[in-house]
């Protein structure tokens, strides 16, 4: 069982911005930059396309609002996608507010950040839905 889907099965908290029946998104706790979020199909399938078509069809579908939120909250240029996959195996995608191209390299330290601001960005980018 994947860290995600015990997220999924609420065997372990997160900072949740959006949940329907297919799709949960929540915020990074490991983020590149402050705002970065996961979007996580609640099927644990290791790669994005192994996933049954209506998942890789609707994903970003469910991801549409949340990218607007994230560039209506956080200070960014645009919200980057990427889908890397190496770190977890369930498939997922990270959704960043990014102001240039090296916000999205995922070879850089990842940063810290104090479970009130997180708490305060979950807050402010589920206000923006």
């Amino acid at each position: 069982m994947s860290i995600f889907t015990k997220i999924i099965n609420g065997e372990i908290p997160s900072y949740k911005i959006k949940e329907d029946e297919h799709f949960i998104a929540f915020l990074d706790v490991f983020p590149l930059v402050e705002g970065h979020v996961l979007v996580v199909p609640k099927i644990e399938v290791d790669k994005m396309f192994d996933l049954p078509t209506y998942y890789l069809q609707q994903i970003l579908v469910f991801a549409q609002p949340i990218a607007t939120a994230i560039e209506k909250t956080m200070p960014c240029k645009r919200c980057g996608i990427s889908v890397i996959g190496l770190e977890v195996p369930h498939a997922h995608m990270h959704l960043v507010p990014i102001t240039t191209a090296n916000d999205l390299n995922f070879t850089q330290p990842k940063i810290q950040v104090a479970p009130e601001r997180m708490k305060a960005i979950q807050e402010l980018i589920v206000a923006n839905l």
